[in-house]
C-alpha cells in the first residue's frame, strides 16, 4: 500500500521558519496551481554532509594529464567493476581504459537497475523520469543527497563570474521555470541555505487563476535565482515583471546568444549557459573568454569518441563520453551522452568548445558539398529565437520550425538561411511542439555520417 509522504517525511529538518516559508509560497493571492508535492528529504547528517562537499567541489581544481587519465580513475573502475551488476557480469576490468565498452541511454533505458551499487539503500533512493529528445525515455536513479549537491556545482559556475548567493531564511532562493502544457510544479526549501525558498512553476497560462498573475507572483516571490530553458525564459521575456534576479541560469537546449542577450539587457544580470544532463548533473559552464563550456566538477572524465569508441585526434569533434560523476548510483563508465564538441585544454579547466545537442547532422547545400548542424546554428545565432526544428527534405530543401512565438522574426531567419540554401529551397513553418523536440533531422542518405 502507497501512503503519501507529509511534509515530515518531504523535509526532516523543516523548521518553522521553512515551515513559515513552504505556506508563503503555496498560499499567496497569486501563486500558480501548484500540480505536485516535492521536498528536500534530507537528514540532518545529509546537510551537514552537502554543505562540506560544497566546499570541496569550490576549490578543487578540474582536469586531468593531456596524454593520460584523472589519478581517482583506476580505483573508480575497479570499485565500480566490483560493486555494480552489469560491470561485474563482463569480468575484470581491461587493461587499457580505451577497451572498456561505452554504454549509451538505450542501455540505461533497458534496464537501469543493472547499473546502480550493491550497496545504495533502496528505501532513500528517489527515482525521476525523463523524456529524452532521443526515442529512449529514461528512469534516473539518484538520492536526495544526490539532488542536494547540484547546487555546489552551479554554485562554482557563479564563482567564476564573481556572482555570490545570499538569500537565506525568509527569502526565496530559487525559481525554477518551465513553459509547457504538462509540467511538474512544486514548493520546497533549502536547508543549507537556511531554508531559503524554492519552487518550479510552470508558466503555460492555464496553470493560474489569472495570466496576469505570473508577473505579479514573480515580483512577490522576487527570487535571487531563476533558471530556466530557452522556451520558458522566451515567455519570461512577454511578463511586465520589474523584479531583477542575481543571477539567471539556462539549464536545457542550446541557448543562442541573442536571445542571453536580450535577457541580460532586460532583466540587467548574467545569465548563466550551463550544459547539464540528467544522467551527469551540471557539465560545463559557457565562458565566452575560455571559448566554450568550462567543465565544472572534479571527479569527471571527459572523452571526445568517434562512432567506433576511439578518442578523435586533439581538437576534433566527437562524441561526449563521460566517466566518473556524483551520482553515487550511477557511476559512469564510458558513458556516451549524444551530445558533440572538441575538447581544449584552457588555463584552470578543460573546456567544451562548440557544444551541439544529440547527434551531429550534416546538411547538403545546392551545389552538392555538406555542412554541419553547427552552422545553421551560426547562422541563426544573431536572433533572440527560443526553440526550432531545422530538418531537410529528400529533395534537398530545408524547413525551419520555429514555435509560433518566434514566428515574428521568420523572415529575418529565411534570411539568415538563404546564403547558405538558396533563395529557391528555403521554408519556414510553425512548430507545432512547445516541449522537448529533437533540433536538428534529416531525410538525406548520408546526413548522419
Amino acid at each position: 500500500m502507497n501512503i503519501e509522504p507529509t511534509d515530515a517525511d518531504r523535509f526532516p529538518t523543516l523548521t518553522d521558519h521553512g515551515r513559515r516559508m513552504l505556506e508563503f509560497m503555496r498560499e499567496h493571492p497569486a501563486a500558480p496551481i501548484y500540480r505536485n508535492q516535492s521536498g528536500n528529504r534530507l537528514t540532518a547528517t545529509e546537510v551537514d554532509d552537502i554543505r562540506q562537499f560544497e566546499k570541496t567541489i569550490r576549490q578543487a581544481s578540474v582536469g586531468w594529464p593531456r596524454d593520460g587519465l584523472p589519478a581517482w580513475l583506476p580505483e573508480f573502475m575497479a570499485r565500480t567493476f566490483q560493486t555494480v551488476p552489469h560491470y561485474r557480469g563482463l569480468g575484470s576490468p581491461p587493461v587499457n581504459f580505451i577497451d572498456l565498452p561505452t554504454v549509451s541511454r538505450a542501455d540505461y533505458a533497458g534496464d537501469i537497475a543493472a547499473f546502480v551499487p550493491d550497496h545504495v539503500e533502496l528505501t532513500r533512493m528517489i527515482n525521476f523520469r525523463t523524456t529524452g529528445t532521443t526515442g529512449h525515455p529514461l528512469l534516473i536513479a539518484s538520492h536526495p543527497a544526490v539532488a542536494g549537491r547540484y547546487l555546489a556545482f552551479h554554485k562554482r559556475a557563479m564563482d567564476r563570474f564573481g556572482i555570490e548567493l545570499t538569500h537565506g531564511r525568509g527569502q526565496v532562493g530559487v525559481m525554477l521555470l518551465g513553459f509547457q502544457r504538462r509540467c511538474f510544479t512544486y514548493v520546497s526549501v533549502t536547508p543549507t541555505m537556511d531554508e531559503s525558498g524554492l519552487a518550479k512553476i510552470n508558466l503555460y497560462p492555464d496553470d493560474w487563476k489569472h495570466p496576469d498573475d505570473r508577473a505579479r507572483y514573480l515580483d512577490a516571490m522576487a527570487p535571487e535565482v531563476i533558471a530556466g530553458d530557452p522556451i520558458s525564459f522566451a515567455e519570461l521575456l512577454k511578463l511586465p515583471m520589474t523584479h531583477r534576479p542575481r543571477v539567471m541560469m539556462s539549464v536545457s537546449m542550446t541557448l543562442l546568444p541573442a536571445l542571453r542577450e536580450q535577457l541580460e539587457s532586460r532583466f540587467a544580470c548574467p545569465v548563466l549557459d550551463i550544459y547539464s544532463l540528467n544522467e551527469v548533473g551540471p557539465v560545463g559552464v559557457f565562458d565566452a573568454r575560455a571559448g566554450g563550456h568550462v567543465l565544472l566538477q572534479p571527479h569527471l572524465y571527459v572523452e571526445i569518441l568517434d562512432e567506433q569508441d576511439k578518442p578523435v585526434p586533439p581538437g576534433d569533434r566527437g562524441e561526449i563520453t563521460v566517466t566518473g560523476g556524483f551520482n553515487f548510483c550511477l557511476p559512469l563508465l564510458r558513458y556516451r551522452t549524444g551530445d558533440f564538441a572538441s575538447l581544449s585544454f584552457g588555463s584552470d579547466a578543460p573546456v567544451l568548445v562548440g557544444l551541439s545537442g544529440r547527434s551531429p547532422v550534416r546538411y547538403r547545400l545546392p551545389n552538392g558539398s555538406w555542412i554541419n548542424n553547427i552552422d545553421v546554428t551560426h547562422a541563426l545565432q544573431s536572433l533572440p529565437i527560443p526553440h526550432f526544428n531545422f530538418h531537410q527534405y529528400g529533395n534537398g530543401e530545408v524547413m525551419l520550425r520555429l514555435n509560433a512565438s518566434a514566428m515574428t522574426l521568420a523572415d529575418e531567419a529565411r534570411r539568415a538561411l538563404l546564403p547558405l540554401f538558396g533563395t529557391a529551397g528555403v521554408h519556414v513553418g510553425v512548430l507545432q511542439s512547445e516541449d522537448k523536440t529533437i533540433q536538428y533531422t534529416s531525410d538525406l542518405h548520408g546526413a548522419m555520417e
